[in-house]
């Protein structure tokens, strides 16, 4: 019997609640937007819904500006993997900002794929509050 085709819908994008990565519970949407202001903490990313792929791998990738991480390199693109373990299955993809917060200005690449193939890519903007006014 052939495979059903894969269902992806981005339900929401922009700016979350703190998100407990702990916890079962997605992060709530509080903003939709593609531009974040450059906040200590504030989350950001997308939500899918995903229907017809249980089992099925899902990978991901954070593209960022160049920032150093804690032995002074320039931190790679933040990649994952996971596998889906529903027919109905919500996925959160994002970040938060921490210090120092000037380095994390500008373009965040957000990408989600499900068997190597692309089902989401947002480009989320974080920006200097002070000169975007």
């Amino acid at each position: 019997m052939a495979r059903k085709k894969i269902e992806v819908k981005i339900k929401n994008y922009g700016i979350y609640s703190q998100w407990d990565k702990e916890s079962k519970n997605l992060p709530k949407i509080v903003e939709f937007t593609k531009k974040v202001p450059a906040k200590l903490n504030i989350e950001f990313g997308y939500t899918l819904n995903i229907k017809k792929a249980k089992g099925t791998k899902l990978s991901f990738r954070i593209e960022h500006p160049p920032f150093k991480d804690s032995n002074g390199n320039i931190a790679p693109a933040f990649v994952g993997e996971e596998y889906i373990n529903s027919n109905d299955y919500n996925f959160f993809l994002g970040d938060t900002i921490w210090e120092p917060i000037e380095d994390k200005i500008g373009p965040w690449r957000l990408q989600t794929f499900i068997d190597n193939a692309t089902v989401a890519d947002i480009t989320i903007h974080i920006v200097n509050e002070q000169s975007d006014k």
